[in-house]
């Protein structure tokens, strides 16, 4: 991508507006703490100590706003108490040029360090060194100082408060995300009707998992309706995935896939009704219909072998969801008028009849699995200093593109507040400030930023002067614009970067107003200075830059040897049967997301980067990408079909699994030296098995599904030219054509 092409697609990626659902309420509790704070400090103590105790409040209401799931008062408060010692130490050092600049440039480099630990950390700790630079201009003595430290604690220890006091959809958050995923699976079932190798995006799954990390407090009084369904619906995605896929499932034609689809069909209707009653918490509404599908006797009828065990699992399976969703224990008597989901229940179990009896936990399918206790754990405020310290330092390399950022925003911030204390512009902070609130360890935010940040700059000091000029509001009513221009950014912070910065933009001019600054006084010089922060910020991301681009064959290596390992894992148990509750399949299967997730990042960030690929081409990456893929995709629907404990073992697979680890992490740094991996060890395995009976025949037919994966990701980095034989005719025309489109076997002859 060239330069202008990049910089009109961050142009416009700044300045959108994006339509997202509003939370009113949010912003009108952030905008109360706010005017509550300058009311207070207006009537006892004046103008300068009223406009830092509300930057305090300001910041910690957004600190609240992070994505947290639930509103963490401590974060205020941490937020609050961070900006008064930074004002303070800032105040002490400010009648030192140079002194002050050693502490900016020591701030500003741990604030950005501090993204190795987070975006919450990472976007406190950079406010707080942007805030600095304005406040530290308030106070005219240390006792000032001081009390204006105090000010700003007061200030987010009242949001903390009002957090408590006002909170607002108390489990919101958590019954939204666990909704998505539910509602991302009957997505995924109605996808499978019509593709039986439909993809699936992991990204709700992973966000209800994060949801689901709460505190022990909080595991006491959390709706019982929160309970479980996460870990149903990780059950549930495999097993839909092999009741449709052909190659294990029901056959691609005919009656089987007719009932199939009908299947499908129902439990995507099902598990929508449950996903609303999760969401809104009410009674769970099943249709009729969908619950006929699973009541009919039909489908053990049309059904047999792995097919129709996958339909018994996911009738199970849709049971467990609708009690969880109707907040009931599995073991809890039912109360009246749920006889129809006994219905669904015994669907999924065919024509036998002693599957009307509801199973216990642990009985007929997995518990989800968590920590001792039954909750995912999430650590307290005292508990995230330590790992973030450690994350920081784990990513003090040169080579990290944090501590790239971490000196690219340090030279920007001390450049820009020496030049702005040289310029005869007055109010010389707004320039670095400006910088270090655009900047981002990545291209595509940091010139998106820039251009919002000025843009939004410009409409909000435009309409903030003209309000001034039209209605000469005094103190109080100063306070008051600035209180609501603030909740209008609260209102607005999701819908994109351009609203945002404009009613920001509005909140300074007006609480700078209410301290007797005139507009004459703010506007041009915030303005002009904004622009240059904003130019020394893209110049800098030029000069020094963090490129994904060059990094993205590592990435992909990361992917490739967490699928390897998962699909190892996931055959292994086949040699050795442990029932389908398996710890190191969970574990392998969470890093595989993650690689995921990350190779997905980076290949985002890297179509926005005006980068040459440098031996990764886009449709290369795409190809790549798809590949492995359809590598998790088979390790999945081998995971689906895991032998109870108890059935007879395969031996071979235990050969399999050893040549998929040895294979694929041999090819991942393969992959990281830019060399086609080769698969001879997983070749080998498959030749040396004598095909048997079920389970056998299954992780077979998967073993070689995972070959041809692993072909298709050589194939794909495979771009150098064929060589060319003398009279032009490419040596690897008509390679392949014995083999047909699907390869060199076909799995479902053996």
């Amino acid at each position: 991508m060239t330069w202008w092409r990049a910089l009109r697609q961050t142009t416009r990626s700044g300045l959108a507006v994006e339509r997202t659902r509003l939370e009113p309420l949010v912003a009108l509790r952030g905008a109360a703490g706010l005017a509550i704070v300058i009311g207070a400090s207006l009537a006892l103590f004046g103008p300068a100590v009223a406009a830092s105790s509300a930057f305090g409040a300001f910041q910690a209401a957004i600190a609240t706003f992070q994505r947290s799931w639930r509103p963490r008062p401590e974060l205020a408060i941490a937020s609050g108490t961070s900006l008064a010692i930074s004002t303070f130490l800032g105040y002490l050092t400010g009648s030192h040029l140079l002194l002050f600049l050693v502490l900016l440039a020591l701030w500003t480099f741990l604030a950005g360090l501090s993204w190795s630990a987070g975006p919450t950390i990472g976007l406190i700790a950079t406010s707080n060194v942007a805030i600095m630079l304005v406040t530290i201009t308030l106070p005219t003595s240390v006792a000032a100082a001081a009390g204006h430290a105090a000010m700003m604690v007061v200030g987010g220890a009242v949001q903390a408060a009002l957090v408590i006091v006002f909170p607002v959809r108390r489990w919101g958050a958590h019954r939204d995300a666990l909704a998505d995923a539910l509602a991302a699976e009957a997505d995924y079932a109605r996808r499978l009707r019509h593709d039986p190798v439909a993809p699936f995006d992991p990204a709700p799954l992973m966000t209800a998992r994060a949801a689901a990390h709460i505190t022990p407090r909080q595991a006491r009084t959390r709706p019982a309706e929160l309970h479980g369904a996460r870990g149903l619906a990780e059950r549930i995605r495999p097993v839909l995935a092999s009741l449709a896929d052909p190659a294990l499932g029901a056959p691609a034609e005919g009656p089987e896939r007719d009932r199939v689809r009908e299947l499908l069909a129902a439990a995507g209707a099902i598990l929508d009704a449950a996903a609303r009653a999760i969401r809104h918490g009410t009674p769970v509404d099943l249709p009729p219909a969908a619950i006929s599908t699973f009541r009919t006797p039909d489908t053990g009828a049309i059904l047999k072998g792995p097919p129709h065990r996958a339909a018994t699992r996911l009738g199970t399976l849709l049971r467990d969801v609708v009690e969880v969703a109707t907040g009931t224990a599995t073991s809890a008597p039912r109360p009246a008028g749920t006889a129809h989901v006994d219905g669904a229940v015994t669907s999924g179990e065919g024509h036998d009849p002693t599957a009307a009896a509801p199973q216990r936990p642990g009985e007929g399918h997995p518990q989800p699995l968590t920590p001792p206790g039954g909750t995912l754990v999430r650590p307290g405020l005292t508990a995230l200093v330590p790992a973030a310290a450690k994350a920081m330092r784990a990513t003090l390399n040169p080579r990290s593109p944090v501590t790239r950022h971490a000196l690219r925003v340090t030279t920007v911030t001390v450049t820009g507040y020496a030049a702005g204390t040289l310029l005869p512009l007055g109010h010389g902070y707004w320039a670095p400030m400006a910088a270090v609130m655009v900047m981002r360890p990545d291209f595509s935010q940091t010139y998106a930023r820039a251009v919002a940040r000025f843009g939004g700059t410009l409409v909000g000091v435009t309409l903030a002067t003209a309000l001034v000029q039209l209605a000469h509001p005094g103190t109080y009513l100063s306070g008051a614009l600035a209180a609501a221009s603030a909740g209008l950014m609260y209102l607005l912070m999701r819908t994109g970067q351009f609203a945002a910065q404009a009613c920001v933009a509005a909140y300074v001019v007006f609480l700078l107003g209410m301290g007797g600054e005139q507009w004459t006084q703010t506007v041009p010089e915030r303005v002009v200075l904004t622009l240059i922060g904003g130019i020394l910020a893209m110049a800098a991301y030029a000069v020094y830059p963090a490129w994904e681009t060059p990094r993205l064959r590592t990435r992909l290596a990361d992917w490739l040897a967490a699928n390897g390992r998962y699909a190892a894992a996931v055959v292994a148990h086949y040699a050795d049967p442990a029932g389908k509750n398996c710890p190191d399949v969970r574990t392998a299967l969470l890093a595989a997301r993650t690689a995921r997730a990350s190779w997905q990042e980076a290949l985002e960030r890297a179509e926005h980067e005006p980068v040459r690929h440098r031996g990764l081409s886009r449709a290369a990456a795409a190809d790549a990408g798809q590949a492995l893929s359809q590598l998790g995709r088979v390790a999945m629907l081998l995971e689906a079909h895991l032998p109870d404990r108890g059935t007879p073992p395969v031996p071979a697979a235990a050969a399999l699994a050893d040549a998929l680890r040895t294979a694929t992490e041999r090819g991942a740094q393969a992959v990281r030296e830019r060399r086609v991996p080769e698969w001879n060890p997983v070749r080998d395995a498959l030749d040396a098995w004598e095909p048997g009976e079920a389970p056998d025949r299954v992780v077979r037919r998967g073993g070689t599904l995972l070959l041809r994966a692993l072909a298709d990701l050589s194939d794909a980095l495979d771009t150098a030219p064929p060589p060319m034989l003398v009279d032009g005719t490419d040596t690897n025309a008509g390679a392949g054509k014995a083999d047909g489109p699907q390869g060199p076997e076909d799995p479902t002859t053996r």
